[in-house]
């Protein structure tokens, strides 16, 4: 397998990953890049190896960064927090397929995208609502929309591993049963 298939997951610099969503992984080049810079200390590596005309190093496969970066108290409000914060599913029908997201209040009626006016809907219940309100379309959530915390966002994130998770990984992460063998 070549270097391009070997990320190196981020930890801060209390061995905490930068983040979980999305995971805080860089390209081998960017952490390789890293480690000359002085910027990273290497915590694993890969058995795989770059070379360059005067130096054979391993890939770094998980790199604590010298300095601590402050994590941000708040979320950021993206799509995919949204979803997040819904578990994925429609806040309507609860169907997991062809997920976007629905405003409340239609921005047509004034509605603003927050965390408190904005639900994971699929395409044909968000569709079906339409710019009505909700009262006017019969459709209310499940869930009440609201503003999630960072800790309620990994919680929930832990029902959805990502792709890849390398062994090496384990000890940083949550989601250990869930690792490749």
């Amino acid at each position: 397998m070549g270097p391009e298939n070997r990320p190196a997951l981020v930890l801060n610099a209390d061995y905490q990953p930068l983040s979980y969503f999305p995971l805080s992984v860089w390209r081998w080049q960017d952490a390789v890049k890293a480690v000359f810079l002085d910027r990273v200390n290497i915590v694993s590596e890969y058995e795989s190896r770059v070379r360059s005309p005067s130096i054979s190093m391993a890939l770094p496969s998980v790199v604590a960064l010298k300095e601590y970066i402050q994590p941000s108290r708040r979320p950021a409000f993206t799509r995919f927090n949204v979803f997040l914060r819904d578990f994925f599913v429609c806040q309507y029908c609860g169907s997991q397929s062809e997920l976007t997201f629905d405003h409340l209040i239609p921005r047509s009626k004034g509605g603003r995208t927050l965390w408190d006016n904005v639900v994971t809907a699929c395409a044909p219940c968000n569709l079906r609502k339409g710019g009505r309100l909700e009262n006017e379309a019969a459709m209310h959530p499940h869930i009440r929309p609201y503003e999630p915390s960072v800790r309620q966002l990994q919680r929930n994130g832990r029902g959805f591993p990502p792709n890849h998770l390398h062994e090496s990984w384990r000890d940083f992460l949550y989601w250990d049963s869930e690792l490749e063998p």
